[in-house]
């Protein structure tokens, strides 16, 4: 799969894709839908770029507060993060543009710094100063990114993007402060995904800005979804694999919650890749992914702590098998789309960029620990970009894109819909129902469940503007929004989209009185809804980028 050189100076920051699977991918007709255009490549940099940033951030502020002896190497990394976004802006707005950019990004990131400091000192002054600052950062880059894009990205929906980003890091450092790493590892997960959301209006309004620069190609085209989706849960576990595994080796009390965050990571693996190839190729999935990877990074940690070369080589033996068994997988359910062997050469070298960061880590160089991380993490976007884009060929039907009737007559050019950020609010055990600053009062609340968030279908239907049904006879829950059409039935885990059958995690109920209850964030997330939950009150918010 070659990515076209003749494309807009803005794709500075398009990802290289690993050569073998560069070579392997056979030309395509142009009418074919493909994950690889201007504007998912665009896309796909911004979701690299702020993903990074997230995973960055709440790394450098955690071990700021613990005075880790990496803490100057975490935020060094994170503070390059924010410079490797400079040339791109720079094409994209000029010299004047990205020095902007980088004064106010650069300062957000020293603020958040001594937010954590000031934390650990329980100096409230210091404490409050650093929120204003932080604040100030949401007022002012949001006036930026709104001028930027010519409004194509209103101040508004940037605001409201920053300030979830902002609460979502300081819940997460919060719930690390107080101890409860479970809480603060699925707020982290809630946060990273968040970042995705705001890739992808960014993306949208900078293309809408200057479509020319993107040869009339879109951001939001189910194989750019694909794509984005896939990159999030790859990229994710190597921000949460290299985590775990340094803070295995130095006996850190969170350590549990982070296996427990890529437990979580791999079931969203696994529920991708039954939506694609059914149960049993998600069953076959996990089988491979836990065994002789997961588990081996684990065991590769304890090996080196050891000081037990033996055992190292054992699991790098392990390791191996694992990078040519998952290769033939990949090769298999792809039908060569994704050739096994190029699969199994990224995954060599994926493997062997966690094992140097770790092992650089390990040895005390902390500076060498975080560019290879970020060096590996930087690489899995091209992994996600390969198999994505095999998979959009493998299965073109499911990813192509809707023929617009055309018009028999020329119609006056409407009025151009700016990006927006919904926000929904909802409280467990509460009955206000907030929707963009709009209080509703419901007759029932949302509750907890066997570990899960239930709403009744009434706050379903009004929060994220679904139709919702229930077919009493057959106890069968129909939700519509847009073309997409859900079904579910009450305490079976079958479920349907658009007509096809799946396996949910959770199932609707009947409670006590008689109300039907549904799972909030599964059913939410199909719908593209973020949900992030605060431990700390027991509120819930989702927010859509339209």
């Amino acid at each position: 799969m070659k990515m076209t050189k003749a494309l807009a100076p803005v794709l500075t920051l398009a990802l290289a894709v690993p050569a073998g699977l560069a070579a392997a991918a056979p030309a395509q007709a142009a009418s074919a839908p493909t994950a690889v255009t201007p504007a998912a490549d665009l896309r796909a940099s911004l979701d690299h770029l702020l993903a990074e940033h997230f995973a960055l951030a709440v790394v450098a502020m955690t071990k700021a507060y613990d005075g880790s002896k990496d803490a100057a190497a975490a935020l060094k990394a994170l503070d390059q993060n924010a410079l490797d976004m400079l040339p791109a802006i720079e094409m994209l707005y000029g010299k004047a543009g990205a020095d902007e950019f980088g004064r106010i990004f650069r300062a957000h990131n020293a603020a958040t710094d001594e937010l954590a400091k000031a934390k650990k000192m329980n100096n409230a002054d210091a404490v409050k100063a650093a929120e204003a600052k932080v604040q100030g950062f949401v007022d002012e880059f949001s006036t930026f990114l709104s001028k930027a894009t010519a409004n194509n990205l209103p101040k508004a929906a940037a605001m409201d993007a920053l300030k979830l980003h902002e609460a979502q890091v300081q819940t997460v450092f919060d719930e690390y402060v107080q101890g409860d790493y479970a809480d603060a590892y699925k707020a982290y997960r809630e946060g990273y995904k968040t970042m995705f959301a705001v890739s992808k209006a960014l993306s949208g309004a900078i293309v809408k800005q200057m479509p020319d620069k993107f040869g009339g190609s879109a951001v939001d085209t189910k194989a750019s979804d694909l794509r984005s989706t896939l990159n999030m849960l790859v990229s994710e576990h190597v921000a949460l694999s290299v985590l775990q595994m340094q803070k295995q080796f130095d006996g850190a009390k969170d350590s549990a919650a982070l296996v427990g965050a890529e437990a979580m990571n791999t079931a969203d693996w696994k529920a991708a890749i039954s939506s694609l190839y059914g149960n049993a190729g998600g069953d076959a999935f996990e089988k491979l992914w836990t065994g002789d990877h997961i588990n081996a990074q684990s065991d590769y940690v304890n090996a080196v702590k050891a000081g037990d070369m033996n055992a190292k080589q054992a699991v790098q033996a392990r390791i191996s098998t694992f990078t040519k068994d998952f290769g033939a997988f990949l090769g298999t359910a792809t039908e060569g789309k994704l050739p096994g062997a190029a699969a199994t050469e990224a995954l060599m070298k994926h493997e062997g960029q966690i094992q140097m960061a770790f092992d650089s880590y390990a040895a005390g160089n902390y500076d060498a620990a975080y560019a290879a991380d970020r060096e590996g993490f930087k690489f899995v976007f091209g992994v996600g970009q390969a198999l994505g884009d095999a998979i959009v060929k493998q299965k073109p039907s499911m990813f192509a894109e809707a023929t617009p009737a055309p018009m028999p007559t020329p119609t006056p050019t409407p009025a151009p819909v700016e990006p927006s950020m919904t926000t929904v609010w909802m409280k467990l055990n509460g009955k206000q129902l907030r929707i963009n600053g709009s209080t509703t009062e419901m007759d029932t609340m949302p509750v907890m469940w066997n570990g899960m968030t239930y709403i009744p279908l009434r706050f379903l239907s009004e929060g994220i503007g679904a139709t919702v049904s229930f077919d009493g006879k057959a106890k069968a829950v129909w939700i519509g929004a847009g073309s997409d059409k859900l079904g579910f039935w009450v305490n079976k885990k079958t479920y349907s989209v658009n007509g096809k059958s799946m396996t949910a995690p959770a199932v609707p109920v009947i409670d006590k009185n008689g109300r039907t209850l549904v799972p909030l964030r599964f059913i939410a997330e199909l719908l593209d809804w973020n949900v992030a939950f605060a431990a700390k009150d027991g509120s819930i918010t989702l927010t859509q980028m339209k």
